[in-house]
């Protein structure tokens, strides 16, 4: 029989039976915190193969539509835009649960830093309110990074190759002969003409296209080029996602 510590006449006696006992030994402490640690380790490292996993999707993705689109003439470009779309979607997936990571990630650090850390090579000037610094973190889950700088940081690090070469087999296909509808024989473009008429899509004519294709790929560009000063756990050293 259980005992219900929500009901209001309760007396004090009783909730304490109810409260599992916090350890109190050095011992116990020790212990709890390892299985704390392993605990974390295991939901970032849960969260890290979801990132892992929609990389993974992105890089399948652009294989898939490169074999499809410069295989044959007969593919439009299109498809290439189409896979540039779906890249876009998996980034804002990624960044959604890169915001999930960086919390587990940065509890993880904590302890490794400032109590593994000291365990095997003590340092005078460590931090010592790292405690509390987890403990308000348990208690009140917070996002660390915004979506924005999620989004930025991924891009960074893996979006951005993706995007390029998406845009290298993008202009290949406008501007080559011999990978358009006609198979023509000639190897590259005879006129900026000829490639605006290639890059018409659907009721959008060439030209515009094109300028959309240079304006998403300028803030792709902003994005992969603008830094701010590091902060948190990456100001302490380089090995990070």
């Amino acid at each position: 029989m259980t005992t219900d510590i929500s009901k209001p006449g309760l007396d004090e006696s009783a909730r304490k039976e109810a409260t599992p006992p916090l350890p109190l030994t050095p011992v116990e402490i020790t212990n709890t915190l390892a299985h704390y640690y392993r605990g974390e380790l295991g939901r970032m490292t849960s969260w890290r193969d979801r990132i892992d996993r929609t990389s993974n999707w992105a890089i399948t993705v652009v294989a898939a539509l490169l074999s499809l689109s410069l295989s044959t003439p007969t593919a439009h470009h299109g498809v290439l835009l189409f896979g540039i779309m779906l890249i876009s979607l998996l980034l804002l997936i990624e960044a959604r649960r890169y915001r999930f990571f960086d919390i587990y990630r940065a509890r993880v650090r904590q302890v490794e830093k400032n109590y593994f850390a000291q365990i095997l090579s003590p340092e005078a000037n460590s931090a010592r309110d790292w405690g509390p610094v987890v403990a308000s973190s348990l208690r009140k889950p917070t996002f660390l990074l915004t979506y924005p700088d999620a989004v930025q940081r991924r891009l960074r690090r893996n979006y951005s190759w993706m995007y390029l070469i998406m845009l290298l087999a993008w202009a290949l296909k406008i501007t080559t002969p011999k990978l358009q509808t006609e198979g023509s024989a000639l190897a590259q473009a005879h006129s900026w003409t000829y490639v605006i008429d290639n890059a018409v899509l659907g009721p959008l004519p060439g030209l515009v296209v094109i300028a959309l294709v240079l304006a998403f790929y300028l803030a792709i560009l902003y994005g992969v080029l603008r830094r701010e000063p590091d902060k948190g756990e990456f100001i302490h050293g380089e090995a990070h996602v």
